[in-house]
């Protein structure tokens, strides 16, 4: 009997002094994990290792952290454990915060539940999830915010979740809080120094004299650097319609953007730019209020649009800012250096004017000086001579000699006459010309998307608005109009290209597609005016099949000697 109650005692003991062993180890991995999140400043992976660590100290199969969004009841975030990237893709986009993972957005106090199906905010899950019964969620808090909540389900062995693992995973949400706002804090602190050092780039690039588009392109390219966004366009407002064309156009497809013409209404950089402030949204595929131009955002979610120009002042573009789907919102902390670097934009682009505007009127003056001096020197003395000759020739005896001088007298008259008219040419006022050829053409393209379903690809090079007379240019648009139409009606094509060159010599249109051709019989009559066209400018049409199918036209026309 005593040898019973001893081993008795002796397996009680044994069994305590397990539960300490066991109850020291899970301390010693917490403290672990607490010391690995504490030691990382990036912030994605502190987000990481917070999930994992929590996950591994419950022994979840599946864990979870969602970032609260910054309208307070939808997660902006979602960031998975135990989950294949099969299975994610297969389950679709990530959970917003509806059913059970927003009861702990409304209500953001620890919840355990032996079968989370049970709890009446639940509601099933997505097809091609994996079924799930345990669960664990419990809410992590940055000073006085909350930001996120930490969800965790199915502990191993098929055990419930128990109030030991409710403590260790509030501990560690504690320790996570911390150490997500020391990565904010040196997330900001990186990012202002990432904008000081840019910006005197970018000042460094308006002081030198850099070309405007040169300028911009800098300003955009580091501002998607830095709010790691995948799509960085800028749009300016198109002078005779007030649409805005993606004049640049950086990420992936920039290309194929580049040119499009969209409406101030109905889309994001129009918002912001009747505004005249920053517009953000969490979703830009699915914003009401981009409903309008071309469907460029495919995989994009969060977004910002900022208009360039200073407070109170005419905007003069807008820079469009775009993350990856299931990424971080703009907050307003990124929004405010964004403001100042927008009003780098504005001065650039305003640089750029009074340079344009300086260089016009040095020309204009110059253009005034030669023709002052044709009128006052060359013509002058060409007047002159021609009267002496005119005296002269009544000297001549010589019948023959006598209409050599009268003929070089009509000769210099008709040489004062193209003087003259050259005068009136170099006093002529390029705004008298009407909108630019690039312009048309960037407005003709965009508009074409439209009908066609797609954005064509459009570029364009050369000194198209200097070496393209407004005749040759009007056949041009006329040209480019009604390819643009036979690809929409007839083509069925899926890809349009557009290119525009001015070589000094020719203009050459280009526009292909990947439809099904042209057909060797049937009405070709719009072809035939382009090709009537051409000729009527000493030029040529052709029409070439790539080998892999659809068409390929080419127009051009020869340019005046000296442009």
């Amino acid at each position: 009997m005593p040898q019973l109650r001893l081993d008795e005692l002796l397996e009680e003991l044994q069994a305590r002094i397990d539960a300490a062993r066991g109850t020291r180890d899970r301390v010693h991995s917490l403290l672990e994990a607490v010391v690995s999140v504490g030691r990382e400043l990036d912030l994605p992976q502190v987000l990481r290792r917070i999930v994992e660590a929590a996950a591994l100290l419950v022994d979840a199969e599946y864990g979870a952290l969602g970032v609260i969004g910054p309208d307070g009841r939808r997660l902006s975030q979602f960031l998975t454990v135990g989950l294949t990237p099969q299975e994610i893709a297969a389950i679709g986009p990530l959970p917003a915060g509806h059913g059970l993972l927003g009861e702990l957005i409304r209500n953001p106090e620890p919840l355990r539940l032996g079968d989370l199906g049970s709890h009446p905010s639940s509601y099933g899950f997505p097809a091609h999830h994996p079924p799930m019964r345990t669960f664990l969620g419990v809410p992590i808090r940055v000073r006085d915010e909350v930001f996120g909540n930490l969800y965790l389900t199915d502990k191993r062995g098929g055990h419930d979740f128990d109030a030991e693992d409710e403590s260790v995973i509030a501990t560690l949400s504690v320790a996570a809080g911390v150490a997500i706002d020391n990565a904010r804090l040196y997330e900001g602190s990186q990012r202002q120094q990432r904008w000081l050092k840019a910006g005197a780039e970018i000042t460094n690039s308006l002081f030198s004299g850099s070309p405007r588009l040169e300028v911009l392109e800098l300003i955009a390219r580091r501002a998607q650097e830095i709010t790691r966004a995948r799509l960085a366009d800028v749009s300016v407002p198109e002078r005779d319609t007030g649409d805005l064309v993606v004049e640049l156009a950086l990420g992936e497809d920039g290309g194929k953007r580049r040119g499009l013409v969209e409406p101030v209404d109905g889309t994001l950089a129009g918002a912001a730019h009747r505004a005249g402030a920053p517009v953000t949204t969490s979703d830009v595929v699915n914003d009401g209020r981009h409903t309008a131009g071309a469907r460029r955002f495919e995989g994009l979610g969060p977004a910002v649009a900022v208009p360039l120009g200073s407070e109170g002042g005419s905007t003069r573009g807008v820079l469009l800012l775009a993350r990856a789907e299931g990424e971080a919102v703009f907050t307003e902390e990124e929004l405010e250096p964004l403001r100042a670097f927008a009003g780098q934009a504005a001065v650039a682009l305003e640089l750029a004017e009074r340079r344009r505007d300086a260089e016009q009127l040095a020309l204009l003056e110059d253009r005034d000086r030669i023709a002052r001096d044709l009128h006052d020197l060359a013509i002058q003395r060409l007047f002159a001579t021609g009267m002496t000759l005119q005296s002269a020739a009544r000297l001549v005896e010589h019948a023959g000699a006598a209409e050599r001088v009268t003929r070089a007298v009509g000769d210099l008259d008709e040489t004062i006459k193209i003087i003259r008219s050259t005068i009136f040419g170099l006093r002529v006022r390029e705004e008298d010309a009407g909108p630019s050829l690039r312009a048309r053409v960037a407005r003709a393209v965009g508009e074409a998307g439209t009908a066609l379903g797609f954005p064509p690809r459009l570029s364009m090079e050369g000194l198209l608005d200097t070496d393209v007379p407004p005749q040759v240019a009007d056949h041009v648009m006329a040209a480019l109009t009604e390819l643009l139409s036979n690809a929409a009606r007839h083509a069925h094509a899926t890809r349009v290209e557009v290119a525009l060159r001015a070589t000094g010599d020719e203009v050459v249109l280009t526009v292909t597609d990947n439809g099904r051709g042209i057909p060797e019989t049937g009405r070709r009559s719009g072809l035939g005016n382009l090709a009537e066209r051409a000729a009527n400018v000493d030029g040529t049409m052709e029409i070439h099949a790539p080998d892999g199918g659809g068409s390929r036209i080419v127009w051009r026309a020869p340019l005046p000697a000296g442009g």
